[in-house]
């Protein structure tokens, strides 16, 4: 939740911007967008804020905006990734086929910046329910002490007004002296309040444009509009943006309906229908309460009603055509910028592909997974066929761990750090917990015993800014690097999702990222497992150990026969015992079953 409104909150930055560009286009477009028309652009308003909370990504920002991931993984408490070698002096693996080698890493606490906007934010929206509920029993109160409509023509003005608008169904009207202007309540129970001293002063021509302005709300169900703004300004509370185009949206609405009042009256009776407001500009006043509508409204907002009432034309065919044109290019443009308000756009946690004119097979594989909540992908390019077991998990981007290193290996091969001739970087003589780590290394004696200080003395060499560009330039997961340089591929910023790494896996193998020949043969090589009668097994394990448990396994590779290469991916997780060795004999179990691979 506290990184959610960290996304939340750069979601209001598109937000905002797309409601500016809005009131642009409504600008622009005014003379064309008829008075209905204008205020119907509104109702784009509760489709765009509700993006941000749509469950799935609509666009990822990161890939557009780097700075977001940087914002994300501001610095919190025991932020990042610190090794803690101690805990993790056991091996592994079955060191006779592969060596699965982990350390624990502390987890990394959500951001104290989220924390502080969760605070700020449900304190805010607490208050905005507060003084929605204040609001809400002053109407109940004045709801209680009204009294059904007394005055006998007022009634007969009621009937005749809802005649004139074809409306059948009673909508029930009260008088109160706890209004000064008319308000029209209620979605399921609409009700129409007048003040008494407007009953008291009655003028037939006055009272029957205020009611035929509040039964429009009624015809218009402008109520339901109401319930909108207020729940709007309980979660947006702290956009001013927003707040002002629910103050132009309240505007537009009032103007909607003295426009369709207009349509009604002669031409001669426009200028009535002003004077009633300008008469009674000194006796009406913004309803003070939630879910309603009425005539009322402040001084500025009465001034550019009537305004309105004295440049009213009625609509000609080639007005409504050109009204209904802009109306679509706005609602067009405002739809299409729209997923850029997503909090998933900011959430690199999920991989998505457009798939839509691939052969895909679903399969259930879970008997082979037993207590893990894991996934397979195999992808066969001869046929151009994915088969997956649980999809979901499949996009789902996690922490690389070591598989990650096939792609390191490539990139400090690929700037010299390293060669295929000479890949030895000496032991610092530092002693780590696995033995085989305590040894000079080459590639393939790293890449064997997965020693994490090979790895990072080539990052060392090779600077972060040279690798976040060949991370970048292969596609590689979230392309985040924004935590500890020593361990961002380790249970940190770094993530991909099993699909990618088959996406990978294929480009490494066929090198479509165009490295030299000789350093892709060197990471092949090295990641080499087996050979038999099928062909040759590559692959490479990772386990995510953290606070002393192993929570995330990897086992990614692929199988060369002479005319067939299949290309997999598994990932497992649990509360422990998530490791590498089990995602490979699961792997195993499965491509034995498959007749793909028979060691």
């Amino acid at each position: 939740m506290p990184d959610f409104l960290i996304r939340f909150f750069i979601s209001n930055v598109f937000i905002s911007g797309i409601i500016v560009l809005l009131l642009i286009a409504k600008k622009i477009f005014k003379n064309s967008l008829s008075s209905r028309m204008q205020y119907h652009l509104w109702f784009l308003l509760p489709g765009l804020l509700a993006v941000p909370f749509v469950p799935f990504p609509l666009i990822r920002l990161p890939e557009l905006f780097p700075w977001f991931d940087r914002l994300q993984n501001f610095p919190s408490i025991n932020a990042g990734t610190e090794m803690s070698e101690a805990e993790s002096a056991d091996l592994i693996g079955n060191i006779s086929w592969m060596n699965d080698f982990a350390v624990s890493v502390n987890s990394r606490t959500p951001s104290i910046t989220g924390y502080i906007f969760l605070g700020i934010w449900i304190t805010g929206s607490l208050i905005m329910i507060l003084l929605i509920l204040k609001s809400s029993l002053r109407l109940h109160t004045m709801q209680k002490s009204a009294l059904p409509l007394q005055n006998p023509e007022v009634r007969r003005l009621y009937d005749s007004c809802k005649n004139e608008m074809n409306i059948k169904k009673e909508v029930p009207v009260f008088s109160t002296a706890f209004l000064k202007s008319p308000v029209f309540v209620g979605f399921l129970r609409p009700r129409i309040y007048l003040p008494i001293h407007l009953i008291s002063d009655y003028k037939k021509s006055d009272m029957r444009y205020m009611l035929l302005h509040e039964l429009q709300h009624y015809k218009h169900k402008d109520s339901l509009a109401g319930y909108l703004m207020n729940l709007t300004v309980v979660i947006y509370w702290f956009n001013p943006f927003v707040w002002y185009a629910l103050k132009e949206m309240h505007n537009d609405r009032e103007i909607a309906c003295d426009t369709s009042v207009l349509n009604m009256l002669e031409e001669d009776d426009y200028k009535d229908y002003g004077n009633t407001l300008i008469n009674f500009a000194e006796k009406i006043f913004l309803s003070p309460f939630p879910f309603a509508a009425g005539l009322g409204g402040n001084r500025k907002q009465i001034k550019r009603r009537i305004i309105n009432i004295a440049s009213y034309e009625k609509p000609t065919f080639m007005k409504r055509l050109k009204g209904i044109t802009a109306f679509i290019l706005t609602s067009v443009l405002v739809t299409g910028l729209a997923p850029f308000a997503t909090t998933y756009a900011a959430d690199g946690s999920h991989y998505q592909r457009n798939a839509s004119s691939e052969n895909i097979s679903y399969v259930d594989l879970s008997s082979y997974f037993d207590k893990y909540e894991g996934c397979f992908v195999l992808y066969d390019p001869k046929n151009n066929a994915w088969s997956i077991h649980n999809a979901a998990h499949a996009s789902r981007r996690v922490s690389p761990d070591s598989t990650y290193k096939i792609y390191d290996a490539l990139f400090g091969l690929e700037e010299g750090v390293i060669t295929p001739d000479d890949s030895l970087i000496a032991w610092n003589g530092k002693i780590y917990p696995f033995e085989a780590w305590n040894a000079d290394q080459t590639l393939q004696s790293a890449m064997s015993a997965s020693v994490n200080w090979y790895f990072q003395a080539v990052d060392e060499q090779l600077g972060s800014a040279v690798l976040h560009n060949y991370i970048q330039k292969i596609g590689y997961g979230n392309q985040n690097m924004n935590s500890d340089f020593s361990t961002y591929w380790l249970e940190s910023s770094l993530k991909i999702s099993p699909v990618e790494q088959v996406e990978l896996l294929t480009k490494l193998q066929s090198n479509s990222f165009g490295f030299a020949p000789e350093n892709i043969n060197a990471v092949k090589d090295a990641i080499c497992l087996s050979t038999s009668a099928t062909g040759t097994l590559y692959g490479k394990t990772g386990t995510g150990r953290v606070n002393g448990r192993d929570v995330n396994g990897w086992f990614i590779g692929f199988v060369e026969a002479p005319d067939h290469t299949y290309f997999f991916a598994t990932n497992i997780e649990a509360n422990d015992n998530a490791t590498g060795s089990n995602a490979s004999n699961i792997t195993l179990a499965i491509l034995s079953d498959m007749n793909i691979w028979i060691h």
